[in-house]
C-alpha cells in the first residue's frame, strides 16, 4: 500500500481545520500543517491532529508557503488541501480504495474540485486539479495566487473521479475577499512583473471586485500567449464578454461569441448567448436550437481542467427553453424544461 502525507499551509482556519481533517481521518500517514500567521486557535486544533505543525513568515506569495509545507513531507505520496476543503464520505471511501491499489508507476493524480455558490449547496463551477503526487518527482508550485502544481520530468497521471468540496460559500449579498486582490496589488506596486497565469488570475480577481476595464485588460493580455490552453482561450472570452457588458459595451459580447464559435465547438456560455441574440430578435426557433446545444454539448470533461462554469449547461439553457416553448404555445415542452431547470438547482440543496 502506498504512503501519503497530507501538506496544508492554514491560517485562521479554527472553525473549519478540524472538519477537513476529520473528512479523511486514518488515510494520510503523516499530517503536515504550515501555519502562515494565525491569531486563533488554529494551531491548537492542527496539534490534536499532527506534531508535525510549523510556521511559516507570511511573503504574499502562496506557492511559497505550499512548497515549504512540500518540504517536511516524508511518505511516498504528498496530497494537498485547504483548510475549508473537505472529503465526503463517499469520496473519503474512494480515496481510501486508491490508495490501496496505487501503483509505484503513478506519478500524479488528480481530482474533482467543486466550489458551491452559496450556502444552499448548488455548485457554481468545478474544475479538475493535480491533489497527489509522488514526492520524488520534485513538484513544484507555482503562482503567487491560485498556485498550481508542476514538475519537468515527465510522470504517468491518472484521472481518478474523488471529488473534493471547497466548503466556504461566497456572500452573494456582501462584498467579496479583497486578499487575493490586495496580493497581486501589492505585488504590482513593488514593481514586479506577472506571469501569464498571474495575470489570467489577477484578472478573474478584478472582475471579482467589478474593476471591470482593469479586467479587460489582463484578459487581453493573456488570449495571445501561447502558455494558454485552447479551453481556458475560450474561457477567457467568456469572462470578456461578461466583462464588456457590465462595463456598458454590450456590443463586444457578440463580437466575442461569434470569434469563440470559431475556435472550438460551443462552450455552453456561447451557446446560451446565441440563443439569448436570438430570443431578444424574436426568432425563437434558433434561440431553441442554441439553448438545446447548450445542454446537450458534452463539455464537462473537455473543459474540466479549466473552469466550469456548471449553469450554462444545466439550469439556466433549460429555464430559458421553458420561456421559448411558452412563447410557442407548447405548453408540454414548456413544463419539461422548466422542471428540468428546478431538478438542477434543488439538486445540492
Amino acid at each position: 500500500m502506498s504512503t501519503i502525507s497530507l501538506c496544508m499551509i492554514v491560517k485562521n482556519e479554527e472553525h473549519t481545520l478540524d472538519k477537513c481533517l476529520s473528512s479523511l481521518n486514518g488515510i494520510p500517514d503523516e499530517i503536515i500543517i504550515v501555519d502562515t500567521g494565525s491569531t486563533d486557535r488554529t494551531k491548537e486544533i492542527a496539534a490534536k491532529w499532527t506534531k508535525h505543525v510549523y510556521d511559516f513568515e507570511w511573503i504574499d506569495d502562496f506557492a511559497a508557503a505550499r512548497n515549504a509545507s512540500f518540504q517536511y513531507a516524508a511518505k511516498q505520496y504528498i496530497m494537498w488541501l485547504d483548510a475549508d476543503d473537505i472529503l465526503k464520505p463517499e469520496e473519503r471511501d474512494k480515496l481510501e480504495k486508491l490508495k490501496a491499489s496505487l501503483g509505484e508507476e503513478i506519478g500524479a493524480v488528480s481530482m474533482k474540485y467543486e466550489i458551491p455558490q452559496d450556502d444552499s449547496g448548488i455548485i457554481m463551477s468545478h474544475t479538475t486539479r493535480l491533489r497527489l503526487v509522488k514526492r520524488d518527482l520534485g513538484f513544484q508550485w507555482h503562482g503567487i495566487v491560485h498556485e498550481d502544481l508542476a514538475v519537468d520530468v515527465p510522470y504517468r497521471y491518472l484521472n481518478s473521479d474523488i471529488i473534493v468540496t471547497h466548503t466556504k460559500t461566497r456572500n452573494v449579498q456582501g462584498p467579496a475577499s479583497r486578499r487575493n486582490l490586495d496580493i497581486y496589488e501589492r505585488h504590482l506596486a513593488r514593481g514586479r512583473e506577472l506571469s501569464i497565469s498571474d495575470m489570467f488570475h489577477y484578472a478573474r480577481e478584478c472582475n471579482v471586485h467589478k474593476q471591470y476595464d482593469k479586467a479587460i485588460h489582463y484578459y487581453e493580455r493573456c488570449m495571445d500567449s501561447p502558455e494558454v490552453s485552447l479551453e481556458n482561450k475560450v474561457f477567457i472570452l467568456h469572462k470578456l464578454a461578461t466583462c464588456y457588458v457590465l462595463a456598458n459595451q454590450p456590443e463586444k459580447e457578440l463580437e466575442l461569441t461569434l470569434r469563440a464559435l470559431t475556435m472550438d465547438i460551443p462552450y455552453p456560455a456561447f451557446s446560451c448567448r446565441m440563443g439569448e441574440h436570438f430570443l431578444k430578435k424574436g426568432h425563437v426557433e434558433a434561440a431553441i436550437f442554441w439553448y438545446r446545444t447548450a445542454y446537450l454539448q458534452p463539455l464537462a470533461e473537455r473543459y474540466a481542467w479549466s473552469v466550469v462554469d456548471n449553469a450554462y449547461h444545466t439550469w439556466l439553457p433549460h429555464q430559458q427553453l421553458a420561456l421559448c416553448y411558452d412563447v410557442l404555445g407548447d405548453s408540454e415542452q414548456a413544463r419539461f424544461h422548466r422542471k428540468q431547470a428546478e431538478a438542477y438547482r434543488s439538486a445540492r440543496q
